[in-house]
Order: structure tokens, then C-alpha cells, then sequence
């Protein structure tokens, strides 16, 4: 089986998500080990910037698994906001994709 273009940025995309879900589950992990030592801290900004960018599956695990920042707000909420957004972003790209013509990449043939 030859790997299409279209395969090649599936697997990339993965690729892509998969460590921004390592990064982020990693990064809320050092938050709450300084968080515990009276470090300096690791940005709310920086936290939801990863998690919006790929990261939400890791920051939602790793917010779980360590029970951090589960009653913080408004982070709680900007958190679980990300995924109504990405949902919302999808529509608009669907909807301008449709209105220009655009070729779509899962269709029937």
C-alpha cells in the first residue's frame, strides 16, 4: 500500500497531537511538583496555550491524575472550555471551506 499525501498528514497530525499531550501532561506535572515545593510556577497563560494548541486529552489527565488546579477559577473553566472552541473552529473552517469551493479531503468517490 503506497502512503498518500493525505496519509502522510494524518500520521503527522498524530504525531503532532501525541506530544503536545506528552508536553502538557508534563508540564502540569512540574507546575504541581513546584506548586508543592513553593517554586516559581509555570504560567496559567502557558498552561492553556499548551492545551488549546493539541494538549487537552494530557492536560485533563494530568489535571486529574495530580488533582491540580481542579477548583482554580477561571482556569477550570478556560480549560474545559477548549474543546466547544475547537468544535466551533471546526464549523467555521467547514463552512468557509464549503462556501470557496474548497477541495474536501473525506468524501465518497
Amino acid at each position: 500500500m503506497t502512503l498518500t499525501p493525505a496519509m502522510s498528514g494524518l500520521i503527522l497530525g498524530c504525531g503532532v497531537v501525541a506530544f503536545a499531550n506528552g508536553l502538557a501532561f508534563l508540564v502540569f506535572r512540574i507546575d504541581k511538583d513546584r506548586a508543592i515545593q513553593g517554586e516559581w510556577r509555570v504560567s496559567e497563560t502557558t498552561l492553556l496555550t499548551l492545551a488549546f494548541f493539541g494538549g487537552w486529552f494530557g492536560a485533563k489527565a494530568a489535571q486529574r491524575r495530580f488533582r491540580h488546579k481542579t477548583r482554580k477559577e477561571p482556569f477550570r473553566t478556560f480549560l474545559n472550555l477548549i474543546p466547544v472552541l475547537w468544535l466551533l473552529l471546526a464549523v467555521v473552517v467547514a463552512y468557509e471551506a464549503d462556501m470557496l469551493n474548497l477541495p474536501v479531503f473525506f468524501t465518497s468517490q
